[in-house]
């Protein structure tokens, strides 16, 4: 069987501004119907990279493909098929919520019905308010709901949710999954941990102008030499020493009446097995797993926050 072109296709990419290098030899390819994630600190070069890749700006080097078309020579047949909603974007202030759904959707002949973006992203109870006097988070929501609203085979979402409170987060997370699941492709650039994680299928975790590692979030966590721990309490008195024996465990730590169980696989099934077996049922047996934010400061020697 013949195999599906790529999204999207970045390869050498270099950016530089004076002696200032913003991206450096960056490459990657994005699957049709992926969300792929940009995951890196503010000022990595995740937004320069997706600016090259959309023709906003020209790289310096390399080429990029979206859709198989040239961003720089072919820009106008791409942009009808692709969709975006830059960290800076902004409107007129006077311009109202409806106003900007209708006139961009005027702009497209494959334009959705922007009424019901309207519904789907909550912004009908603020129709008829002006874009300077939205809060941070609505102005968010209004913003991808135009990027979608040329119904789009590719869109670009950066920081799509900064300035959302944790509820609506999670909510947005929701919508975007049913605009992957609908065929579209997502290039999702964060600085969120947790969103990658959640809703990527794949990132590339971004440092310094670099991509250092490409993967899914399950997987680059899987190849995280720090394993798993598990977590519980126990009597003091209680003798521990058959979980030395338990496949899997590597060590056995314990201070009062808290353990700590290191090892790997299935440690957490193998623990409680071992513990039940000895008659033990701790009702606060927990698992901690490596996150990203761990494959990230092993990657780059620091916190995705510094």
């Amino acid at each position: 069987m013949p195999q599906t072109q790529p999204a999207i296709e970045a390869t050498g990419l270099r950016k530089t501004y004076g002696p200032v290098v913003a991206v450096d030899d960056v490459s990657f390819h994005v699957a049709e119907g992926e969300i792929f994630g940009l995951l890196g600190p503010n000022g990595a070069g995740k937004t320069t990279i997706v600016e090259c890749v959309q023709g906003l700006r020209s790289p310096d080097a390399g080429r990029v493909r979206v859709l198989g078309l040239d961003p720089e020579t072919e820009a106008t047949e791409m942009r009808r098929s692709i969709g975006s909603q830059l960290q800076q974007s902004a409107l007129p202030d006077r311009l109202r919520v409806w106003e900007a759904l209708d006139l961009f959707a005027a702009f497209s002949p494959s334009a959705v019905d922007w009424r019901g973006l309207m519904t789907v992203w909550g912004l009908e109870p603020i129709s008829g308010r002006a874009f300077g006097k939205l809060s941070g988070g609505q102005r968010q929501r209004l913003l991808i709901a135009l990027a979608l609203i040329n119904d789009p085979r590719v869109v670009f979402l950066d920081e799509m949710t900064t300035g959302l409170d944790p509820a609506a987060r999670l909510a947005t997370w929701d919508l975007i999954r049913e605009v992957r699941d609908r065929g579209c492709t997502i290039v999702l650039v964060t600085h969120f941990m947790e969103e990658a994680e959640k809703l990527c299928d794949r990132v590339a975790i971004v440092d310094a102008g670099r991509i250092v590692a490409t993967g899914t979030p399950q997987g680059l966590i899987a190849e995280e030499p720090a394993g798993v721990r598990v977590l519980f309490s126990a009597p003091a008195a209680a003798d521990l020493a058959f979980l030395h024996t338990v496949p899997n465990v590597t060590e056995v730590m314990r201070g009062g009446t808290s353990v700590e169980v290191e090892g790997s696989g299935p440690v957490l099934a193998l623990v409680a097995a071992a513990l039940v077996e000895h008659g033990l049922v701790p009702p606060d047996l927990r698992v901690d797993r490596p996150t990203l934010e761990d494959v990230f400061l092993r990657l780059t020697g620091h916190s995705i926050r510094d």
